[in-house]
């Protein structure tokens, strides 16, 4: 295994909570794609192969584990639900929250051969861009029980209310819906975008 010295500062440097969890996430990485290069990219943990890869970053009080190309990937298990605009595995506070390691080895093999066969992300056309966006009803509802966040929103630019639309209609069950529409309305009203925590201030 290569190791990237400033990774293990960052894992030193982490909460004690998120050291087992960050070293167990590098140490499998590694184990299903040895070939895996370690890097930082945008100040967290970051592993390439054949070009991005997968991720992973720790935070005060939770961890975070992503795919570059997950929006492109099967998910068989029905693990990659997030609430976070970081990561597919949602808030890890503790490694017991992990997917075992047989079924992220699966996954891990899939974004190797997403890269093998060189498939990319396929990016909107500029002229889908332009067309009007389509707020589902529940959203649009909820939206107007708020006058703020409705007049907010409706101001917004394309890209400020496709964000929210994605993060809101992708979610895979209505609980989570539900959850997300709530913090949506509460973000909108403050006038803050959806990936507001990881905008440069």
């Amino acid at each position: 295994m290569t190791r990237d010295p400033r990774i293990d500062l960052y894992i030193d440097k982490a909460q004690p909570f998120a050291k087992p969890i960050l070293s167990w996430l590098r140490a499998l990485v590694h184990k299903a794609c040895p070939e895996v290069t370690e890097t930082m990219k945008w100040g967290m943990p970051s592993f390439d192969y054949k070009g991005l890869f997968c991720g992973m970053a720790s935070f005060k009080k939770h961890c975070t584990f992503g795919f570059w190309k997950y929006s492109i990937m099967k998910d068989p298990c029905n693990i990659m639900e997030t609430e976070e605009a970081m990561g597919v595995l949602g808030r890890i506070e503790s490694k017991e929250q992990l997917p075992t390691e047989k079924i992220l080895i699966e996954y891990i093999n899939e974004a190797k051969w997403l890269n093998d066969e060189n498939i990319k992300i396929t990016k909107a056309s500029k002229s889908k861009a332009t067309q009007e966006l389509e707020v589902p009803d529940y959203l649009m509802k909820e939206l107007q029980r708020d006058k703020k966040a409705h007049t907010i929103f409706e101001a917004g630019s394309y890209s400020f209310k496709k964000e929210y639309v994605e993060w809101i209609t992708e979610a895979k069950t209505e609980a989570t819906r539900e959850k997300r529409m709530t913090t949506a309305i509460e973000w909108i009203a403050q006038g803050k975008g959806r990936n507001w925590k990881y905008q440069s201030k």
